[in-house]
């Protein structure tokens, strides 16, 4: 689904166009946690606050997700 080739730290998503804005959003939360991973792996180390930021983005997007079926 996403296609993330690191160059210089970046990485670029393709997100396929969908109809349904859940598969968007759903789309959207992977990008973001395929980034956050992507940049994660190459250290030894990660803060909690970065793991609890990465975690309210994906929530974000999912409760997105759920008040749009409302």
């Amino acid at each position: 689904m996403t296609n993330a080739p690191m160059i210089d730290g970046t990485a670029e998503f393709d997100v396929p166009s969908v109809d349904s804005p859940h598969m968007r959003i759903i789309a959207e939360a992977v990008a973001v946690i395929d980034l956050a991973l992507s940049q994660m792996v190459r250290r030894e180390l990660v803060s909690s606050a970065e793991v609890s930021d990465l975690l309210l983005d994906v929530r974000n997007l999912l409760g997105s997700a759920g008040k749009a079926t409302h």
